[in-house]
């Protein structure tokens, strides 16, 4: 497969994970005597990576996420060569659903910008939380997120089953943690809403690069050390020379 086809394949995926979570939070979460709430905001999250994960994991890994590329790439999984190109058509596609998700919201008569489901922290954040609750739950989260991802995979597990594992994983983040930053673990998904709530969404994104971007990294190197891998070998991957011991 080639890698404009790998990269077409994250940008479409990458568009239906920011349009269906967070068209979800914008359109139905608050919705007067019917809104999906909390649960439904989460259930379509994960609905949205686990749609994407059987439609297009067999072109690109369905990746749909910076964060997941840089926890595959250092989980031995994925060529450095191609990470600039896939979190380029991630963030194009997130922009992009953001983009389409403005256009349809501010059809509404009473339509209030807010939020737009971006992530945030302190008075941005649903339950006020701070700064370091934040970038701990979102490395958390993303550790997590990332041992699913690798461990459901793996080529010793039974094939067909990683996109449920994948997506309930996504649904179960979410419900823990939309209290506290309105749930990232995606850069992408973080920037595109960002643009367009402006301000301090803008302000508060780093935290929302660093912290998944944190976790992942950490999970890559763990799996690998976990699944089987020694660590000498690990760190020869990731192109790390290592003394090599002197024959007696």
């Amino acid at each position: 497969m080639s890698l404009i086809k790998k990269c077409a394949a994250e940008f479409v995926g990458t568009f239906w994970l920011v349009f269906g979570g967070c068209g979800a939070a914008v359109l139905a979460a608050g919705f007067p005597g019917l809104g999906i709430g909390f649960l439904g905001v989460a259930l379509a999250f994960g609905l949205t990576v686990l749609t994407m994960a059987y439609a297009f994991g067999h072109i690109s890994g369905a990746h749909l996420n910076p964060a997941v590329s840089v926890g595959m790439w250092i989980g031995g999984r994925f060529p450095l060569r191609d990470l600039v190109p896939y979190v380029v058509a991630q963030l194009l596609g997130a922009i992009a659903a953001a983009a389409v998700l403005y256009v349809i919201a501010s059809g509404a008569p009473m339509f209030n910008l807010g939020g737009f489901a971006s992530n945030g922290f302190g008075s941005r954040s649903p339950g006020g939380y701070s700064l370091g609750a934040a970038l701990l739950c979102e490395a958390v989260m993303t550790f997590f997120f990332l041992l699913v991802i690798l461990g459901s995979t793996d080529r010793r597990v039974p094939a067909g089953f990683a996109p449920m594992a994948i997506g309930l994983a996504l649904t179960l983040i979410h419900l823990v943690s939309i209290p506290v930053t309105n749930t990232s673990v995606n850069p992408a998904r973080s920037t595109g809403p960002a643009i367009f709530a402006g301000g301090a969404a803008l302000g508060q994104l780093w935290v929302f690069w660093v912290a998944p971007i944190v976790g992942a990294a950490i999970a890559g190197l763990v799996y690998r050390v976990i699944g089987g891998e020694k660590a000498e070998a690990v760190v020869r991957s990731l192109g790390v020379k290592t003394a090599r011991r002197r024959k007696r």
